[in-house]
């Protein structure tokens, strides 16, 4: 075979070169299994994002004052683990405390202290979301959060947060409490305003109809489905209408995924039997939902908590699972002729990448070109080209913008640890 390579080069200076299919790593970045920052066993699976909440009384001290000490701690952590963080900011969360700002507070933002009953609730403190003084509070914060974390390389992703209990938008079951649609639209617009680069998440579709949800469907901003695995895929029950599917196909939203990420956590309930023989019950097929959905991330702290077992197979399991999610890069092959290079990656993910990480063509020490991962939808081909006077060696790579951070590697078999050389 190389013989006939060689001879094929000499008399029409063309070679073609096929490479070999491997999956790619479980860490690769901004996709994948996520614990908490704070998790016991946080190194004992692989992941490349940490989720963390973060009080807003913490952040802000005042309507035009913000403290971003308790977020450049965590950040230093993640980013020193090689981790994108995923981060909420919220303003109540049942059994916490009340983490509404003092300032808001002394102003005459009325909160109202309630008890959530309910096996993960607890006393809960909840603002007037509809008093003009949240409204001036909360756009303040978006856009100075915008202004000085919108692109920052060590966050992966933002959930919208801030409104309702655990900043999930909802208080249930205290209807009453909730945000108004146009509280909802303070905030939905201060978001979509500031962040232009970091991708953005909402909790519940919605479309003009909704209930008691603004229309986002054609906002600018992903999804995250908090009960994925278990109210994800459409039952065909009345009573679950508010499954993610059923919501994303009600809000005109099902192919939003194309376009912006999705993201989430498995049930705490399945946490427990997740990729294990044992089900729970009620557990709705994960494939299935990666497949439907096209997730790309989901929280999952059995994985990372010494309270649950791993044992190797299951540990497997969930390796196989995560790498179907989000998206996966293929080079199936490369060639050079007379001096141009043609290189074709095919997406075999769920989900596009999301980012504009660019893909770097080497040559010894010199780079050729550089190509954009971004649009390339599953099963969709693109065909780098590149022109050259270079003998190679040819290698690729997509940088890790944040540094130290695990770099994207290519399902290939000639993949390194940074560097895919191409044979």
């Amino acid at each position: 075979m190389r013989f006939l390579l060689t001879s094929l080069l000499a008399v029409t200076g063309f070679a073609q070169t096929k490479l070999e299919y491997v999956a790619a790593p479980a860490n690769n970045p901004l996709k994948g299994l996520v614990p908490y920052i704070t998790a016991d066993a946080v190194d004992r699976f692989p992941h490349s994002l940490e989720f963390q909440y973060f009080a807003l009384k913490d952040l802000m001290k005042g309507y035009d004052e913000f403290d971003w000490a308790v977020l450049e701690e965590k950040l230093a952590i993640t980013q020193g683990r090689g981790c994108q963080l995923v981060m909420r900011i919220s303003i109540e969360s049942p059994d916490s405390g009340n983490r509404v700002p003092e300032f808001l507070v002394n102003d005459g933002v009325k909160v109202t202290e309630w008890f959530v009953k309910r096996d993960d609730g607890g006393t809960s403190y909840t603002p007037d979301y509809n008093d003009p003084k949240m409204h001036r509070a909360l756009r303040n914060l978006i856009t100075a959060f915008g202004k000085k974390y919108d692109g920052d390389p060590r966050i992966g992703y933002i959930t919208a947060g801030l409104l309702g209990s655990w900043g999930e938008w909802h208080t249930y079951p205290r209807d009453d409490l909730w945000a108004s649609k146009e509280t909802q639209v303070v905030v939905l617009n201060a978001y979509e305003k500031s962040f232009k680069q970091t991708p953005v998440l909402h909790r519940y579709p919605a479309g003009e109809d909704h209930w008691d949800q603004a229309e986002n469907g054609s906002r600018r901003m992903g999804y995250h489905d908090d009960s994925f695995a278990w109210a994800t895929l459409e039952s065909g029950k009345k009573e679950d209408h508010w499954f993610f599917l059923p919501l994303l196909k009600k809000a005109a939203a099902l192919e939003k995924w194309k376009t912006q990420p999705i993201g989430g956590e498995l049930r705490p309930e399945l946490w427990k039997t997740s990729f294990t023989d044992a089900s729970h019950e009620k557990a709705q097929d994960f494939s299935e939902c990666v497949k439907q959905t096209h997730v790309s991330w989901l929280m999952d702290s059995s994985l990372f908590q010494k309270q649950f077992e791993l044992p190797e197979s299951r540990k497997q399991n969930a390796i196989r699972e995560v790498q179907k999610m989000g998206y996966e890069f293929h080079i199936s092959q490369w060639k050079i002729d007379g001096g141009k290079i043609e290189i074709t990656v095919k997406n075999l993910g769920v989900a596009p990448f999301y980012r504009d990480w660019p893909v770097e063509l080497v040559a010894g020490e010199n780079e050729i070109e550089t190509f954009d991962l971004r649009g390339i939808l599953p099963g969709q081909s693109n065909v780098w080209t590149a022109e050259t006077d270079s003998k190679g060696p040819f290698k690729l790579r997509v940088k890790n913008p944040m540094e130290g951070g695990k770099p994207l590697r290519f399902a290939n078999k000639e993949q390194g640890a940074e560097w895919l050389i191409l044979p």
